[in-house]
């Protein structure tokens, strides 16, 4: 049976992969191993439709055991989290698929301190799924209360603003809320910092977040900002985690620039804890060398922010990111944070008086290849002995000058391969054979 925590959670296409059995197994199974019998829980959700549905299921659940669940409605997971940690609550869960399209949807636990779960937690709470029905149903008098718990919303909200407050700039922004949950209170927290904030992709209806706008569509905000008028833009994602910058021109920002703009800026203020940035293996090389010249020091991971965080809390790093545009400023939060990273771009650019184009410059980035391979067997795709061999053979010829990463995805049945190299030419042909060849041998039945 494939485990059901990926890197961010539970994952799959909303009423197909994750029904409503499943959110009502996690309420219950997440209430007797987290919430140490007194304690309540709290819930948010992004803007999709199936929210309600996966909502209402989680609640249930988790009440069908006696816990108290309140429900903070539509709010960015960084708002989750704040208010988790900030709250009587044992645990947290927020129903979202992030940056996933429409169709799918979520459900990302965190414990009592905002934080995600460690994977022997996780593969606790998935063996108690499985076995949720076994736990004690109370009767009327035992049965928890569902709370509207909205306003608590507003502890997030003004402790941003107060970041926000800080700046004091007269800069013009725009901003595309991915028709997703960062439209609730982005504006007017990123309003407080700048002299004005023009906002788009913020009329979610449940079935367009993400759809041609946010931080996995960020060529939609870079037409409106070429267009002129303001000095920079920022996309978030769904759920706001993730933010991705568009300079004054109207060029995306690469989400490896950013981390660099930032690291960049806290070395040379001696304002970076242990002068050490943690990113994952798919962050470029050229922002290492970047931080490296600047005197900083850089941790690599494996992908996903749990294993970021991790890195942080054990080296005492101030700032640790992904080139996705999932960014933690430990000196603020916890948690990724798309809000929290364009204040601090802000601030920089506010204090520097420099258009982000010009610092963005300042870390040269290696050429670079992505690929996401849509395939029915991502796991374990080594053991197929042709794809394997394609890759030590692209390994073997980029040694000493760039890398080869191939991994299955944690929030996708997809498979990603990422190439580094001196060779621009040669990296795209060596990422297009490679997905080929992933795209032939994984995706479907074969008979060699």
């Amino acid at each position: 049976m494939p485990r059901l925590f990926g890197t961010d959670g539970i994952r799959g296409v909303a009423n197909v992969d994750l029904r409503p059995p499943l959110a009502y197994a996690l309420g219950r199974a997440a209430a007797a191993e987290l919430l140490g019998g007194t304690r309540p829980m709290v819930v948010g959700q992004d803007t999709r439709r199936s929210g309600h549905m996966l909502v209402a299921a989680l609640v249930a659940g988790a009440t069908s055991v006696g816990a108290d669940v309140h429900r903070l409605g539509v709010c960015p997971t960084p708002a989750l989290a704040f208010v988790t940690a900030s709250g009587p609550f044992g645990a947290g869960v927020m129903v979202s698929a992030s940056h996933n399209p429409a169709q799918d949807n979520g459900l990302k636990v965190i414990d009592s301190r905002g934080l995600k779960l460690d994977d022997r937690l996780e593969d606790e709470l998935e063996a108690l799924i499985w076995r949720s029905e076994e736990l004690p149903s109370p009767g009327n008098d035992g049965v928890g209360r569902e709370v509207d718990a909205s306003t608590l919303l507003v502890g997030y909200v003004e402790h941003r603003t107060r970041l926000a407050q800080r700046i004091g700039s007269s800069l013009r922004v725009a901003l595309d809320c991915a028709n997703g949950s960062g439209g609730a209170v982005a504006p007017s927290i990123i309003g407080a910092a700048v002299q004005s904030v023009d906002v788009s992709f913020d009329a979610p209806d449940g079935v367009n977040i993400n759809r041609g706008c946010g931080a996995t569509a960020p060529e939609a905000l870079a037409a409106i900002v070429a267009k002129g008028g303001v000095d920079v833009g920022f996309c978030l994602d769904g759920d706001a985690d993730r933010c991705v910058a568009i300079d004054e021109r109207g060029a995306v920002v690469d989400g490896d620039q950013l981390i660099g703009i930032i690291a960049l800026d806290r070395l040379e203020r001696d304002a970076l804890a242990e002068s050490t940035v943690v990113v994952s293996v798919l962050s470029n090389g050229g922002l290492v060398s970047a931080i490296e010249a600047a005197g900083g020091r850089v941790v690599r991971t494996p992908v996903g922010d749990k294993h970021i965080f991790d890195a942080m809390f054990v080296s005492g790093a101030g700032l640790g990111g992904e080139k996705s545009g999932h960014v933690i400023v430990m000196e603020h939060t916890a948690s990724g944070d798309g809000i929290v990273t364009a204040l601090e771009v802000l601030s920089i650019l506010a204090r520097s008086g420099r258009p982000l184009s010009e610092l963005a410059a300042r870390i040269t980035l290696f050429p670079q290849q992505q690929r996401t391979i849509p395939v029915r067997h991502k796991e374990g795709w080594e053991a197929d002995r042709l794809l394997s061999a394609a890759v030590r053979e692209a390994e073997a010829e980029l040694s000493g000058r760039g890398r080869v990463v191939v991994r299955p995805s944690g929030t996708e049945s997809a498979l990603r391969i990422m190439i580094e190299g001196d060779d621009e030419a040669r990296i795209v042909e060596l990422a297009d054979q490679l997905s080929a060849l992933a795209t032939q041998r994984l995706d479907g039945e074969r008979l060699d």
